[in-house]
């Protein structure tokens, strides 16, 4: 099977992706990256708009109507969705390959 060249994903776009099964506003992806992570991912605005812009380019992420018009809401797309869990399912596979040598 081919790989999709855009996986391996980076931690906080894995991260965002996840964020982003239920719509939020930038603020808030920052926020539920962090949880999700544990903290160990902390990104600045700059950083996060910067992949928002990207991930919207590559039409795995899109913005949706919000009630609070100040604010730009996002959320994940069906291409989106099953990036992430190729990576997912990339990554288990790792996993156990890893364990059956590590033992």
């Amino acid at each position: 099977m081919k790989r999709d060249k855009n996986l391996p994903l980076t931690e906080t776009v894995y991260y965002i992706l996840l964020a982003l099964v239920e719509p939020a506003h930038g603020y808030l992806i920052m926020q539920k990256v962090g949880e999700l992570s544990g903290g160990q991912v902390k990104m600045a605005a700059g950083t996060l708009y910067g992949a928002i812009e990207n991930l919207g380019k590559q039409k795995l992420i899109q913005p949706v109507q919000s009630e609070d018009s100040r604010r730009k809401v996002y959320v994940i797309t069906s291409r989106g969705a099953e990036l992430l869990r190729l990576d997912f399912e990339r990554m288990q596979q790792m996993i156990e390959v890893t364990k059956g040598i590590l033992k």
